[in-house]
């Protein structure tokens, strides 16, 4: 192993060298999720509610319940809803 200024640069390299490829690889993912959201667009499906969608089941149920009992409240208190 190669010790520069006393790091390992053998080992500092091989990092480096990963990074760049899961940054190539998450690149690729993401042209990749654009090209779903655009075939979803194109069969008529709303996209910004697609992504809240996927937002949302991420979530924890209990959050998520929370999330929306609060959502609910506001809506109300500001008369969206009836």
């Amino acid at each position: 192993m190669n010790d520069v200024g006393g790091i390992g640069a053998d080992r500092l390299r091989s990092f480096v060298e990963r990074i760049e490829r899961l940054e190539e690889e998450k690149a690729a993912l993401t042209a990749d999720i654009r090209e779903v959201y655009a075939e979803a667009k194109g069969n008529g499906f709303d996209t910004k509610v697609m992504r809240q969608v996927i937002r949302l089941r991420k979530m924890e149920t209990a959050d998520r319940q929370e999330q929306e009992a609060l959502l609910d409240l506001y809506k109300r208190a500001v008369g969206l809803v009836a």
